[in-house]
């Protein structure tokens, strides 16, 4: 298949500064929702505390990363929900704050930033309103990004559309599937309508059935609704994220994937001077996490304020901790231009 990543030749080795993780372990389908009762607090911290020896605060270490990355390219990509804005039971309402979206910009100034997200890439653009970001709506199946020489298996997912940075490209590989995703999305909106509480977002090249707002005894009804929709539809996987629900279609592409092609559609594939950083806090951005870490450079973000598997180096606990490592990360490397600008100035060495 066209999309499918090749095994690497390439040893794996540990991240920037941190211990390989454990693989992931746990069941991660559909039926592996479970409830309980809150943990006892002292119980959590201190589970949360062993957690965080594993997977330390960014904010924490951010001199020792920054110090690592010296001479290094940094590339930023950034999850949306969850990560730039706080999860909420509204999704059509999941705005973030001027703040971090200034933070984002000037983020931007300084690095190559893209925003990769589940949500269609249309939706996450109306959200962040940042012109200099690049953006991969429906989980990295749909790509805008600048031009880059075609390879022949991608070739015909691949549209050229004008840009304010002039021509860029969107880069499509589930467009084949785009009449049964909307033929799913209508069935499912007349078989949920009795549920209340059931959301269905139509995210171009996939459906999130949100239940955030189902009630506990009504979540199984709705699960075995969308699993008897998708029964006549073999080429789609269901998986399920925060209150969330996610159909897709089945191929070999992910936000890992994505990360990929975003790195190089830049011209920052070497792994030898890029440093990929990616802050997210959902299952689907461990594909993108294991990416990173395959490639043995860049800084892999799980943004938790409990313990979770993950592939990720680091941690953020919640979204106002991703925006002060942002403004952290932005003034680091103003102060660091300004210093070079000065030493250039002066003929001092740099």
């Amino acid at each position: 298949m066209g999309f499918q990543r090749s095994p690497s030749s390439k040893q794996k080795v540990k991240p920037i500064s941190k211990e390989n993780n454990d693989e992931n372990g746990g069941d991660h389908s559909i039926n592996a929702r479970t409830t309980s009762n809150p943990p006892d607090s002292d119980t959590s911290d201190a589970s949360y505390n062993s957690w965080m020896v594993e997977h330390p605060s960014a904010l924490d270490s951010f001199d020792r990363m920054i110090k690592a990355a010296k001479g290094k390219k940094i590339a930023v990509f950034l999850d949306y929900d969850g990560t730039l804005s706080p999860i909420v039971d509204d999704p059509n309402r999941a705005f973030m704050s001027d703040e971090m979206r200034a933070a984002v910009r000037e983020v931007a100034k300084y690095f190559p930033t893209a925003i990769v997200s589940g949500r269609s890439r249309e939706k996450v653009k109306e959200f962040v309103e940042l012109s200099n970001v690049y953006y991969a709506g429906s989980h990295g199946m749909d790509i805008q990004a600048p031009p880059r020489p075609v390879k022949a298996c991608e070739g015909k997912y691949h549209t050229l559309v004008p840009g304010k940075k002039g021509n860029e490209v969107l880069f499509q590989p589930a467009k084949k599937f785009l009449p049964a995703i909307q033929e799913i999305i209508k069935e499912l909106e007349e078989e949920t309508k009795k549920i209340q509480g059931a959301r269905i977002e139509d995210n171009r090249f996939c459906i999130s059935v949100h239940f955030r707002q189902v009630r506990e005894e009504d979540y199984s009804v709705l699960q075995e609704k969308v699993k008897a929709v998708l029964r006549n539809y073999p080429d789609f996987d269901l998986s399920e994220g925060k209150k969330v629900m996610e159909i897709r279609p089945s191929i070999e592409w992910d936000k890992g994937h994505a990360l990929e092609y975003l790195l190089d559609t830049l011209g920052l594939s070497n792994p030898n001077d890029v440093l990929p950083l990616y802050i997210g806090d959902d299952r689907t951005d461990e594909d993108a996490f294991k990416v990173i870490e395959s490639r043995g450079q860049g800084y892999p973000i799980i943004v938790s304020s409990t313990p979770k598997e993950t592939k990720a180096s680091y941690s953020l606990k919640d979204p106002s901790e991703v925006l002060t490592f942002l403004l952290r990360l932005s003034r680091w490397r103003k102060s660091s231009s300004s210093s070079k600008q000065l030493a250039q100035i002066w003929g001092i060495g740099y």
